[in-house]
């Protein structure tokens, strides 16, 4: 075989065809979950400046961001018993984007109740803050639930599980519980006549953190049926 001939055998990289580019399942799920928790904050701004939030805007707009808050919470603890419970894949994948969601709102929910204080206005605000949150129990538990959710958020981005440890991040995210249960005290506090809403968002973390605990306490049963299965027992 002559040189031309052997050289012509071999394609040319611009013949070889382009690897195929491998499209991700429901990729759209997690910017759309994003942009979609993002349009009650414009909703807020437009109605405080329609003057459609009512004779208390500041109240109402801490109401709001506090429920917000909640629902979110309890949206980001239904996507792992999804998961366990029907195997679908989809909720993990957008429960961190919840979970930030929840905590971006829990923030704009005290910067409306510090502004309401007069924080921002300097020394008689702060020592308000300071006696309610020593003083009165429904500022004392949202104010821990804030406080819990702070690292939550910082060790929700990429390398937190692999710098604390599996383990340790999964124990310490655990944590989100207790903040969604003291949230709904909060709120179940906060509200003077109607608990409905407090009820069912208590209602609804209840049975997600039953859901999980009888998980988990059928883990070992299955370990043990796969065990006889291998073993023939």
């Amino acid at each position: 075989m002559s040189k031309a001939s052997r050289s012509s055998a071999v394609p040319a990289p611009s013949a070889r065809p382009a690897p195929r580019r491998q499209v991700r399942p429901l990729g759209w799920l997690g910017p759309a979950i994003v942009v979609g928790g993002l349009v009650p904050i414009f909703g807020l701004i437009f109605d405080g400046y329609t003057g459609a939030l009512g004779a208390n805007p500041v109240q109402r707009a801490e109401l709001q961001t506090g429920v917000l808050t909640l629902a979110l919470l309890i949206a980001s603890l239904i996507c792992t018993p999804l998961r366990l419970m029907f195997g679908w894949t989809w909720p993990a994948r957008i429960r961190k984007a919840l979970g930030l969601l929840a905590f971006m709102y829990a923030a704009l929910h005290f910067l409306v109740y510090l502004f309401d204080k007069g924080v921002f206005s300097g020394g008689a605000g702060v020592q308000t803050f300071v006696e309610d949150v020593v003083k009165r129990p429904f500022v004392t538990v949202g104010f821990a639930a804030l406080v819990l959710l702070v690292p939550l958020a910082l060790t929700s981005f990429r390398g937190s599980v692999k710098k604390l440890g599996f383990a340790r991040w999964t124990a310490l995210h655990k944590l989100v519980y207790l903040a969604a249960a003291l949230g709904v005290v909060h709120y179940w506090w906060g509200v003077k006549k109607d608990h409905t809403e407090p009820f069912l968002y208590g209602a609804a973390l209840a049975l997600l953190f039953a859901v999980r605990v009888i998980w988990q306490g059928r883990k070992p049963r299955r370990k043990v049926g796969a065990v006889g299965k291998t073993t023939g027992a």
